[in-house]
């Protein structure tokens, strides 16, 4: 089942995050219900558009800007937990990758893995957004550098990074 509100939070992060155009770190996003955010804050009323109008359920993105990744992206999300207030939290990432046809091509090991994509004249960069809430809704959307006027969307679109990003907030 989609979420829409899940859905419309990751669609305005991606449109945030590509404002800053490419090659940028991961950047980390808590998800909190838009009412309580402007009950707990209201001089943020004035920031969000027809705060009346809003349906039930719709989500503001809070960018976690102290988060910084090292080697392993997974173990630096397996480190992260959420307070209560957090209905969901969403990851923008960017990473490179082969054709289907290449992976058989790909080393074992990690390094030469990162240089034979990183270095192949078929690899194609790309900008994944993905989220989760706390009731098990995941999404994601995902743009390619060569193609950016179409954004690709599904229910479980990277499912290692929505079961990494659904760990941190069981924990």
């Amino acid at each position: 089942m989609t979420d829409d509100a899940l859905v419309a939070a990751l669609m305005e992060i991606e449109r945030h995050v590509s404002h800053g155009g490419w090659d940028q770190p991961a950047r980390l996003f808590a998800l909190v219900l838009t009412a309580e955010l402007v009950a707990a804050e209201p001089s943020l009323a004035e920031q969000v558009a027809r705060v009346d109008d809003l349906p039930d359920g719709a989500l503001s993105s809070i960018e976690q800007d102290g988060f910084r990744t090292g080697a392993d992206l997974v173990d630096d999300l397996d480190r992260i937990t959420w307070p209560a207030t957090v209905h969901g939290c969403a990851l923008a990432v960017e990473r490179l990758f082969v054709p289907p046809h290449l992976e058989a091509d790909i080393p074992d090991d990690p390094e030469a893995a990162a240089s034979f994509v990183a270095e192949h004249p078929e690899r194609r960069d790309v900008r994944v957004v993905v989220g989760v809430t706390r009731a098990g809704t995941r999404y994601g959307v995902a743009r390619l550098r060569s193609n950016p006027e179409d954004l690709l969307a599904a229910d479980d679109l990277v499912p290692g990074l929505g079961d990494a990003l659904a760990r941190t907030l069981s924990a």
